[in-house]
């Protein structure tokens, strides 16, 4: 990935905030028959693993070799910027259109588990996860399924962990603009419902002075 260094992501925190805000990460892998892609969440485990299961149908557990490296793209907020945002554009009219986002790439070893116990767990991180951010105190949990068809859905996937080797992130998000210029994207983006990546610009203004 092309990452000048002004546009550069190296806060851990915020690397983790754009992984837990955009969990559905596309798998990217070379194989036998060549490139694949696939579209998985995906959860950080506590030992820093990422984690998920795939589909006992999908053939990425088939074509990919265990330890196999794979890239992991997470995808945050991303927004058209256009020129007419710039107060400096009727001044010089020097400003041509751009795009404003922000993204995670994780290589990393995969490592296909196909045991009862690592199915159950990745499914439970998972749902807990999920379940409790949307239904909170109601969330569902594998439980509440009868025990035969928790079995027998197990039963169709394949869990996997990713070991991590390396992680680039990139936070493009205007702070190589002038105070000014950075203030009318924000106000731009906001007024056509950009909120959330206008949100992640206003901190990146370069101090005055």
């Amino acid at each position: 990935m092309y990452i000048p260094p002004h546009f550069q992501e190296i806060d851990p925190s915020e690397i983790a905030s754009i992984i837990d805000a955009a969990p559905l990460a596309s798998i990217v892998a070379q194989t036998s028959e060549g490139l694949i892609a696939n579209h998985i969440p995906l959860l950080a485990g506590a030992d820093g693993t990422l984690i998920g299961h795939v589909a006992l149908s999908n053939d990425m557990h088939r074509l990919i070799p265990d330890g196999h490296e794979v890239m992991t793209i997470f995808r945050g907020d991303d927004a058209y910027i256009s020129p007419n945002f710039y107060p400096t554009k009727a001044q010089h009219h020097r400003h041509v259109p751009t795009w404003n986002y922000q993204v995670v790439h994780i290589y990393g070893a995969i490592h296909f588990q196909h045991d009862t116990h690592a199915k159950r767990a990745a499914v439970a991180l998972l749902t807990r996860l999920h379940e409790r951010r949307l239904n909170g105190a109601s969330a569902w949990r594998m439980a509440d399924a009868p025990v035969d068809y928790m079995a027998q859905m197990l039963d169709s996937i394949v869990a996997f962990r990713i070991d991590v080797t390396r992680t680039l992130a990139k936070s493009k998000l205007s702070q190589n603009r002038d105070a000014v210029d950075l203030d009318g994207a924000i106000s731009g983006l906001r007024s056509v419902g950009q909120d959330a990546i206008a949100a992640k610009m206003a901190p990146r203004r370069a101090p005055s002075g």
